[in-house]
C-alpha cells in the first residue's frame, strides 16, 4: 500500500485531541518523500497514539473512576429533585405521574415523540411498513415508487392540499435550477429558499398554506419543509456533476416523500439514495432481521428508562431556575451540564433510532445516529446530526477545505459550513454564539497542529514511551473534552448557564473542584482512548513476528520443506491469524 494510502487509513482511526496527536494527524495530511529511517519514525509516531497499552490494574481504575463519579453527582442531582418538587419554578413542568411522583415534563420534543405524537407516529410508520413489505413481496422494482406515492398521501392527509403544494413548488423551482447544471446556483437558490422561513413577511405568508387547529401542525411545517430544501439542495448539486444528461423529476420525488425521512430527517444525500433504492436484489444477511428487532427493542427500553429516571431527576427544569442554580453544589452543577449533553444525545439517538430501523427495513442503509458527547474530545467529530453533518462535509466542507491542512482554506470551509448551519437552525444569540465558539475550536486544533509539527516537539515524542505519549495526550484531551462540552452546552442551555458552570469549574471551585473534575475527565478520556485502542487492533492488526529459524540438524533440506508445506498445508496469514 503507498504511503499516503497508508497514511489516510490510519489518520481515520486516530482522533486525538491533543496537540502532540494534532502534530502527527497534521503530518499524515501530505506527501512526503522519505527515507526508510523517517518512515520508521512515522510508523512510530502512529502506534504511539492509536495502540499504545497501558498496565491492567491502571485500566480498571480508568473505568472505576468515571463510574462512581457518575453516580455521586446523581445523587446530588435526586436530592436536589426531591427536596424542590414544590418550588414555585418547577409546578409549569413538573406535573404528577407515575408511581405516585411527579415527573419532569419541560422537554416539548420528547413529550410530543412519545406521549402526543405516539400514535400518529405508530400508525403512519406501520402503514408504510405494511405497504412497503407487500410491494417488496409482489413488484420489489417498484417499490420506490410505492414509498412516494404513500408518502405524498400521508403528507397530504396530516398537513393537506395547500402544503403539498407549497412542498411541490420548492422541488420544481430546485429541479429547474439544477438543469442549468451551475453548482453554485443551485446553492444560492437553496439557500434564499431556506432563508424565507427564516424571516419575516415570507414566513407568515408561507406558513398561511397550512390551515386548521392540528397541535402539532408547526412542527410538521417547518421540519417538512426545511428537511425538503436540504434534500432538494442535495439532488441539485449531484444533478449537476452528473455528465450524462440529467435525473428524472420523479427521482426526486421518490426522494424527497420518502416517509420515515420527510418531516424529521435524517438527510440522505440523493446519491446514496438513489443506489440504495433502485438496488435490484432484497436479500439480507444472517441474523440481519433479528439485529434490526434487536435494536427496536433497545430504543423502546431506552424510552422507558429515560421516563422513569424524569420521575427522580429533573435535569430539564432545575436549569431554567437561576436562583436555584446559585445554591446547588459544584458536583450537582457539574452533573446537571455532563447529564443535559446526555440527555440531548440520548433524544437523538433514540429519535433516528426510530426511524432508522424503519429504513433498514425496506434495505436502506440510513446516517447513524450522533455520536455520544461522552466519547467526544475533538471538534472534528462533534455533530448534532450525523445526516447533516455527512450533507455539509460533502459538499460545503470537503469541497472547500480541501485536504484541511491549508489554514486560510480551513478558516473559509469552516466560516461556510457554519454558516449554512446558522441559517438552518435559525440566526438567533444562541446560534451564534455555539457557532462561533465550535468553529474557533475546529480552526485552533488545525492551528496548534502547525506549531507542534515543529521541531523540537516532533523529537520529544519519539524520545519518550508509548505508554508516557498517551498520557500526556489524554491530559491535553481532558480540557479539550471540557471546551467541548461548555460550547455545546450554551446551544442547549443558554449562555446564562454556560458561564455559571464556567466559573464554578474554573473561578470559585479553583483548586479542589477543578482537579477532582479534571481528574475524573481524565480517567473517562482514558477509557475512551482503550475502546479506540481495541477497534483499532481490531482494523488493523499487528504481524507477528518471523519465525525463529529451525535447527539446521534436525530440520529437512529448504527445499525439500517447502515442498512438503506447500504439499501438505497452506500457507497462513500473520495478520488473519493476529486478527483472531
Amino acid at each position: 500500500m503507498a504511503l499516503t494510502e497508508r497514511v489516510n487509513t490510519v489518520r481515520c482511526s486516530l482522533q486525538e485531541g491533543t496537540l502532540l496527536c494534532l502534530l502527527v494527524s497534521l503530518l499524515f495530511r501530505k506527501e512526503f518523500d522519505v527515507s526508510n529511517n523517517e518512515m520508521k519514525l512515522f510508523v512510530i509516531s502512529i502506534t504511539m497514539g492509536i495502540k499504545a497499552a497501558l498496565p491492567k490494574y491502571e485500566i480498571y481504575s480508568y473505568y472505576v473512576v468515571p463510574c462512581l463519579a457518575t453516580f455521586w453527582a446523581a445523587s446530588w442531582i435526586f436530592e436536589v429533585s426531591n427536596s424542590n418538587t414544590n418550588r414555585k419554578a418547577f409546578k409549569a413542568s413538573v406535573k404528577p405521574s407515575y408511581f405516585g411522583r411527579k415527573m419532569d415534563t419541560s422537554d416539548f420534543e420528547w413529550m410530543m415523540w412519545f406521549s402526543t405524537f405516539r400514535a400518529h407516529i405508530l400508525f403512519a410508520l406501520s402503514g408504510h411498513v405494511l405497504f412497503a413489505k407487500i410491494c417488496s413481496m409482489l413488484a420489489p422494482q417498484y417499490r420506490s415508487l410505492v414509498y412516494m406515492v404513500y408518502g405524498l398521501l400521508a403528507v397530504w392527509t396530516s398537513m393537506g392540499w395547500t402544503y403539498v403544494t407549497l412542498i411541490l413548488s420548492h422541488c420544481i423551482l430546485l429541479y429547474s435550477i439544477s438543469l442549468v447544471k451551475i453548482r453554485w446556483l443551485c446553492f444560492v437558490t437553496g439557500l434564499c429558499t431556506l432563508a424565507t422561513f427564516k424571516c419575516e413577511p415570507f414566513l407568515s405568508w408561507e406558513a398561511g398554506f397550512v390551515h386548521g387547529d392540528f397541535e402539532l401542525r408547526h412542527i410538521l411545517f417547518y421540519g417538512g419543509c426545511g428537511f425538503t430544501i436540504m434534500r432538494c439542495m442535495s439532488f441539485a448539486v449531484e444533478n449537476c456533476e452528473k455528465t450524462d444528461g440529467n435525473y428524472n423529476i420523479l427521482e426526486l420525488l421518490k426522494y424527497n416523500f420518502y416517509l420515515p425521512f420527510f418531516y424529521f430527517g435524517p438527510i440522505m444525500t440523493f446519491d446514496k439514495f438513489y443506489i440504495q433504492v433502485n438496488r435490484p436484489g432484497l436479500t439480507r444477511k444472517d441474523g440481519e432481521l433479528w439485529n434490526i428487532s434487536l435494536h427496536g427493542l433497545i430504543h423502546l427500553g431506552v424510552v422507558i428508562i429515560v421516563d422513569v429516571l424524569f420521575h427522580f431527576m429533573y435535569i430539564l427544569t432545575i436549569p431554567t431556575d437561576v436562583k436555584l442554580l446559585k445554591h446547588l453544589s459544584d458536583w450537582a452543577l457539574i452533573g446537571l451540564t455532563y447529564f443535559n449533553l446526555v440527555y440531548d444525545w440520548v433524544k437523538a439517538a433514540v429519535m433516528f433510532g426510530v426511524i432508522n430501523t424503519v429504513a433498514r427495513l425496506d434495505h436502506l442503509d440510513p446516517p447513524k445516529p450522533p455520536k455520544c458527547i461522552t466519547m467526544l474530545y475533538m471538534f472534528s467529530e462533534t455533530h448534532f446530526d450525523r445526516g447533516i453533518h455527512e450533507w455539509l462535509c460533502k459538499y460545503v466542507y470537503d469541497y472547500l477545505g480541501g485536504k484541511h491542512d491549508n489554514v486560510l482554506e480551513e478558516l473559509v470551509a469552516t466560516l461556510c459550513t457554519y454558516g449554512i448551519t446558522i441559517l438552518w437552525l435559525g440566526p438567533c444569540e444562541v446560534v451564534l454564539f455555539w457557532a462561533f465558539f465550535n468553529c474557533f475550536g475546529l480552526n485552533f486544533e488545525l492551528w496548534t497542529a502547525k506549531f507542534f509539527s515543529m521541531e523540537p516537539f516532533v523529537s520529544f515524542e519519539m524520545a519518550m514511551s508509548e505508554a508516557t505519549s498517551r498520557r500526556i495526550r489524554a491530559i491535553f484531551n481532558t480540557f479539550n473534552f471540557w471546551c467541548i462540552v461548555l460550547y455545546n452546552v450554551v446551544a442547549l442551555n443558554g449562555l446564562d448557564f454556560s458561564k455559571l458552570v464556567a466559573k464554578r469549574l474554573l473561578l470559585k471551585g479553583f483548586p479542589i473542584t477543578t482537579t477532582l473534575v479534571m481528574f475524573v475527565t481524565y480517567c473517562l478520556i482514558q477509557v475512551i482512548k482503550e475502546r479506540e485502542r481495541k477497534h483499532a487492533l481490531i482494523d488493523d492488526p499487528d504481524p507477528l513476528p518471523p519465525a525463529p529459524p529451525l535447527n539446521a540438524a534436525a530440520s529437512p533440506p529448504a527445499s525439500a520443506s517447502a515442498t512438503t508445506a506447500s504439499a501438505d498445508q497452506p500457507i497462513a496469514d500473520p495478520s488473519k491469524e493476529k486478527a483472531e
